[in-house]
């Protein structure tokens, strides 16, 4: 089993062992309410006061508010709350107010979200502005300061959390001189890492969240500079001294005071130079894993804790796989936005290229990282790196070890690309290409001395190289089919001439019925007809929930049929750098990449309901495809591992 290195330290962090005892300690002995009045209260009370006490000297938060609350989206909306509610009472007085709500152009988007939230509920119609960044991710001062007079309220962050570029807070605070705007500075990243003195600042607003620094999900802090207006998000028993109601989070609070504790008598966290240099380590790392890697922000304005690169001809998702196969957790990007499969709106904001904002990583760990796990994160980034070169993935001068014969399928935004190769003569077809996959083709071929010898359309025939309707791919034939004035299909045979796969694009498999045999293959040219391939017979008889009813393992149940049935053969279905980056949990397992199951489908149905079959992937994802594909086709031993191998490790 592969020991996990996380290095995914902006969206969340482990909690530190002293807090965990701290919370613990604090429900097991302090678990009175701090507002009850008897000594089991006062306990709880005095705890209270203890970690406001450090927070203050942490912050240098002077005779400021500083509240305890959920984290920082509570903390962001009730300063945008408390900034508004400020605003629309000046405008009632007829005092100058300014009417831009401003925000930077990379903030996390809780706060535009926020900003507009209540800027519709108070029925204040003031305007979002956009600030504007520059290539490096800094705030555009310039711009800043033609909006100042105008500006009711300004939001920026201290640290961005895609990229870790540090914001000019001094800048700001000069371009705002002047102005009647009110100024919050989302913190969350700077706890930490970087030295802050907030009261001797501009500053009125400054929200805290405890997960991002060892301590747990659901405890967080908010700054509010002497004498800056304040509205409580929610009221209720007047906790807090009537600033956010609701009795405390203790066992939270306690552990933030055990992380607050270790930074403000140092020992547990690394020095930024310290930081820096293991960095640099992870970078050196990089560059010799990742041929043409491109680093997304300069390092001298950035986090030592915070590396967002991109890498030519590679998707996040695909470096993502890989790393996470080698027991590396990273991202790409905001964790509140990982689930959207779009580009960074932070890196496109900064004007980076297209690529590089829609296939950006993002690499981060906390300031209580010690060199032995950026020393095994190294070496694994570097074993990566190995892979993706001998899977002919990333260019670099050497060949491709792993064969590729038959068809390849690959995709983008959920549209496939089919590449047919033939490993003897060394040729290969290219049918509907995309822009996207030029630098992966490219990359495939070279690597593996490929000749590409025609680029196919199924919406046209005017690709067609050769005159008549067979093209020769080494022994196999690939015949042209005309279906109509705007649809063509490609027809790969075997040896002998029959038909053993179909590529139509998104034509109906209907209109291939009387033109091709039953148990053709189809390759399908979007997801919606077939998330890898089915045959024509398939196709048309349509879906039978209950031939995949049974095909789902867990743990348990895998570790079960293995023992009753020693036969049974455990399939990969991970591309193939994923596998040689990590293999299946100490499993033995052969490597036959969902891109590839087009090849491999006509052997397996050849065994007819023989052995069982159970595909594996990272999360269960692509292994339901390949079992429902073999179900759907008459082999009912087909399974797959339910939750994939993230679970099951």
């Amino acid at each position: 089993m592969t020991t996990e290195i996380y290095l995914d330290g902006n969206a969340t962090t482990a909690v530190l062992p002293a807090a965990l005892h701290a919370a613990v300690r604090a429900m097991e002995l302090c678990y009175g309410n701090p507002s009850s009045s008897h000594a089991t209260g006062l306990k709880a009370k005095a705890l209270l006061d203890e970690v406001r006490a450090r927070a203050r000297r942490v912050l240098g938060s002077g005779d400021g508010r500083l509240m305890f609350n959920s984290g920082a989206t509570e903390g962001i909306q009730t300063a945008v709350l408390s900034a508004l509610c400020a605003i629309r009472e000046r405008r009632a007085a007829g005092l100058p107010t300014g009417n831009l709500l401003v925000y930077g152009a990379t903030e996390h988007k809780a706060v535009p979200e926020s900003l507009a939230h209540w800027n519709r509920l108070l029925g204040l119609n003031l305007t979002l502005h956009r600030l504007p960044v520059d290539a490096d991710g800094r705030h555009d001062l310039a711009a800043l300061r033609a909006v100042a007079p105008d500006a009711a309220f300004v939001c920026t962050m201290a640290a961005n959390n895609e990229t870790g570029v540090i914001s000019d807070l001094d800048g700001i605070a000069a371009a705002l001189d002047g102005s009647p705007a009110l100024w919050l500075v989302d913190c969350v990243q700077a706890l930490g890492k970087l030295p802050l003195a907030l009261a001797a600042t501009r500053i009125d607003y400054a929200p805290f969240s405890g997960h991002k620094l060892y301590a747990p999900k659901g405890i967080g802090m908010l700054y509010v500079r002497a004498g800056t207006p304040f509205t409580p998000l929610m009221m209720g028993g007047g906790q807090e001294g009537a600033q956010r109601s609701g009795t405390e989070n203790m066992a939270g609070i306690a552990a933030l005071g055990a992380v607050l504790a270790a930074l403000e008598e140092g020992g547990t966290f690394r020095t930024p130079v310290e930081l820096a240099m293991l960095r640099d380590r992870v970078a050196a790392s990089l560059r010799e894993a990742l041929p043409g890697i491109v680093f997304n922000t300069p390092f001298d304005k950035a986090l030592p804790t915070t590396i967002n690169f991109s890498v030519p001809g590679l998707s996040s998702k695909e470096l993502l796989d890989v790393f996470d196969a080698a027991g590396i957790r990273v991202s790409a990007g905001s964790a509140c936005s990982a689930a959207k499969a779009a580009p960074s709106y932070v890196l496109e904001a900064m004007g980076l290229s297209a690529w590089r904002s829609s296939s950006a990583v993002r690499l981060s760990f906390g300031p209580a990282t010690d060199a032995a796990t950026i020393a095994a994160a190294c070496e694994r980034l570097v074993r990566c790196g190995d892979a993706l070169r001998r899977a002919g993935v990333v260019a670099d001068g050497t060949t491709g070890t792993v064969a590729l014969d038959g068809p390849l399928q690959l995709s983008v935004a959920g549209t496939h690309t089919w590449l047919l190769c033939d490993a003897a003569s060394r040729v290969c077809v290219l049918i509907d290409p995309q822009a996207a996959l030029a630098a992966r083709v490219e990359t495939l071929l070279g690597s593996h001395g490929y000749r590409l010898a025609a680029r196919l359309s199924t919406r046209d025939g005017a690709t067609w190289p050769v005159e008549g309707d067979v093209l020769m791919l080494g022994a196999r034939p690939l015949r042209r089919l005309a279906l109509g004035p705007d649809s063509v299909c490609y027809v790969l045979g075997h040896a002998d001439g029959t038909p053993s796969h179909a590529f139509s694009g998104c034509a109906d498999p209907a209109s291939l019925a009387s033109l091709l045999p039953p148990d053709t293959l189809l390759c399908p040219g979007r997801d919606e007809q077939s998330a890898c391939c089915t045959s024509l017979r398939v196709a048309l008889a349509g879906q039978d929930a209950s031939a995949t009813a049974d095909m789902h393992l867990d743990g348990p149940a895998l570790d079960a049929l293995l023992r009753a049935h020693p036969d049974a053969l455990l399939v990969d279905v991970r591309e193939a750098y994923e596998h040689a980056a990590g293999g299946v949990a100490g499993l033995h397992a052969v490597s036959v990449p969902l891109s590839r199951f087009a090849a491999h489908l006509p052997a397996w149905l050849g065994r007819g309901d023989g052995a069982p079959l159970v595909f594996v992937c990272r999360s269960g994802n692509r292994s339901a495809r390949a079992a429902e594909c073999l179900r759907r086709h008459g082999y009912r031993r087909a399974y797959h591992l339910a939750g994939g191998v993230a679970l099951a490790a």
